[in-house]
C-alpha cells in the first residue's frame, strides 16, 4: 500500500514540477501530463557483410533518374524498396499500384534471400553519424501514433496530400515503416550518458563510409536493464520534434488508424500502433541553409528591382560569393554579381517566431511584393536548393540562364524549429536542411 502511495506521490510531484519549469520557462510547454512514448522493436536489418551493399539515400533526395543511376550493378541496394519504380518502366506513374507493389516484393526478396533478418528479441539501437568531423548520435526506437495525434509528438510543416498518400501506399503495401522519422528532443545529460557508456563499452554492429563521404556506426542494445532506462528517461520527456519526415509521420500515422479500424478490437501493443524513429538531442544536430532560385524578375529591369528592394534592405556589393554570417542578412546573386542584403531596423517582430525568420523575411518583402511569387509552395518560377550543394550551384543555375536571380540564406537554428512548434505555427516551405542524411535500410520497422 505504501509503495503504491509513494509511486503516486512521485508521480504527482513529478507533474507539479513540469508545471512550475514550464511556468518559469525551463521546458517549453506543459502537455497535461503526457510524456513522450519510445519502445524497443524487434528490428528487420542486413546481415553484417551485406549492410554496405544494402543502406541507400533516403526516398527523398534524389529523383528517379538518379536512383535508376546509382542502382546500376547493385541489385541489393534498398532503391529497389524505397525508390521501386528503378526496376520497372521508365515512363511509369511514379503512384501506380505497380510501384507500391514492386517495394513490397523486392523487401521480401531481400528477406527470402536471407539479405535482411529480423532481431528476435526488442531492441534499441544506436545509430551514428560523423560528418567533417562533426558526430551526431540517435537512439533508433518506435514512436508512438497517438502521441503524434496528441501532439506530444510536435510538427513544424504542413503535409501535401499526394506525397502522404505515396507514403500510406508505400508503408500498407510494405507492411513496414522503411524509412525512419528524424525526431529530436532537448537534450537529456542522464540519456546522453546511458548513450556514451553503451558506444564506449561495446563493439558497433555496423560501421563504413560509403559515397556521401559519411561514417555511418550502429550498435545494438541488447541489454535489459539498459532498454528499460532509455525508455523510463524518454518517458521523463515532456515532447519530441519531428525534424524531418512530416509525410513518413503523418502516413505512419494514418495507417496505424487504418489498421486499427480493421482489426476493430486492439490492444494498443501491436507493432502498427508505434512507427520507426531515430532521435537525436537538439545539441548535436545541424542544419545547413535551405537557398532559391528565381526565374526571372517579374517584367521588372535589374535596375527597377534593386530600387524596390533598397527599400527594405541595405544593399552592399561583394566580391566573393556572399554566404550571409547572420540573422536578417541575405545573399544575393544577380547578372553574375553577388550582394549582402541587410534588413533595415524595425521591419520585423523579432517575437513572432515565424515572421523573424529570415526565410519568412524574404518571402514578405521581396518574394510576393517584388517577385509575384506569393505561394511558394506552388509557383514554378521558384525553385529550392540544399545548401549541401554550395553557392557554386546557385551561381551555375543563373549562369545557365535556366534562373535569373539567386538569394543565399542563413540557416533556420534547432532552437527557432522547437519554438515554432512550441506555438503551434508552421514554418514556411523548405525552411531546414538537416546533414546528414539518414540512410535507408540500415533498420526497417514491420508492423506485423
Amino acid at each position: 500500500m505504501s509503495i503504491e502511495m509513494n509511486a503516486g506521490n512521485l508521480v504527482m510531484c513529478h507533474s507539479i514540477k513540469m508545471v512550475v519549469l514550464a511556468i518559469n520557462g525551463i521546458i517549453p510547454q506543459y502537455n497535461g501530463g503526457n510524456m513522450a512514448t519510445v519502445k524497443p522493436f524487434k528490428g528487420l536489418r542486413p546481415v553484417k557483410e551485406m549492410v554496405e551493399k544494402v543502406a541507400s539515400n533516403p526516398y527523398d533526395v534524389i529523383n528517379s533518374e538518379e536512383a535508376r543511376e546509382e542502382v546500376k550493378g547493385q541489385p541489393n541496394s534498398f532503391l529497389h524498396v524505397v525508390k521501386s519504380e528503378v526496376d520497372l518502366d521508365v515512363n511509369v506513374d511514379l503512384y501506380s499500384k505497380e510501384v507500391y507493389e514492386k517495394a513490397r516484393d523486392n523487401l521480401n526478396s531481400l528477406v527470402d534471400q536471407n539479405i535482411l533478418f529480423r532481431d528476435q528479441e526488442d531492441r534499441f539501437y544506436l545509430y551514428q553519424q560523423e560528418m567533417d568531423g562533426r558526430v551526431q548520435t540517435g537512439v533508433v526506437g518506435t514512436a508512438s501514433i497517438d502521441d503524434y495525434k496528441n501532439d506530444v509528438i510536435k510538427k513544424h510543416e504542413f503535409t501535401r496530400k499526394s506525397k502522404e498518400q505515396d507514403r500510406i501506399n508505400h508503408v500498407d503495401y510494405c507492411d513496414a515503416n522503411t524509412g525512419p522519422v528524424f525526431l529530436t528532443y532537448r537534450h537529456n545529460d542522464e540519456l546522453s550518458q546511458v548513450v556514451s557508456s553503451w558506444i564506449n563499452n561495446h563493439a558497433p554492429e555496423y560501421n563504413f563510409i560509403l559515397s556521401d563521404k559519411v561514417r555511418h556506426t550502429l550498435w545494438v542494445v541488447d541489454d535489459q536493464r539498459v532498454i528499460g532506462k532509455i525508455q523510463n528517461l524518454f518517458q521523463q520527456t515532456p515532447c519530441l520534434y519531428v525534424a524531418d519526415g512530416h509525410h513518413r509521420s503523418a502516413a505512419a500515422y494514418k495507417v496505424g488508424e487504418m489498421r486499427r479500424n480493421r482489426a476493430k478490437s486492439y490492444s494498443g501493443d501491436e507493432p502498427f500502433n508505434y512507427f520507426l524513429t531515430v532521435l537525436f538531442p537538439d545539441n548535436e544536430l545541424h542544419i545547413l541553409p535551405y537557398n532559391r532560385v528565381v526565374k526571372d524578375l517579374n517584367q521588372l529591369s535589374s535596375d527597377e528591382f534593386m530600387t524596390r528592394l533598397s527599400q527594405n534592405f541595405v544593399i552592399e556589393s561583394s566580391d566573393d560569393a556572399y554566404s550571409p554570417t547572420k540573422r536578417h542578412q541575405i545573399g544575393m546573386y544577380l547578372d553574375q554579381k553577388w550582394y549582402n542584403l541587410t534588413l533595415k531596423e524595425g521591419l520585423v517582430d523579432e517575437n513572432d517566431p515565424v515572421k523573424s525568420l529570415d526565410v519568412s523575411v524574404l518571402q514578405e518583402l521581396v518574394l510576393s511584393p517584388i517577385l509575384g511569387i506569393q505561394d511558394p509552395r506552388t509557383d514554378s518560377r521558384i525553385d529550392f536548393v540544399g545548401g549541401i550543394r554550395g553557392l557554386g550551384e546557385l551561381e551555375k543555375r543563373c549562369n545557365s540562364g535556366e534562373m535569373k536571380i539567386a538569394f543565399s540564406m542563413y540557416p533556420t537554428s534547432i532552437e527557432d524549429l522547437m519554438r515554432i512548434a512550441d506555438a503551434g505555427e508552421v514554418m514556411p516551405p523548405k525552411s531546414t536542411w538537416f546533414e546528414p542524411k539518414l540512410r535507408s535500410g540500415l533498420i526497417i520497422n514491420k508492423l506485423s
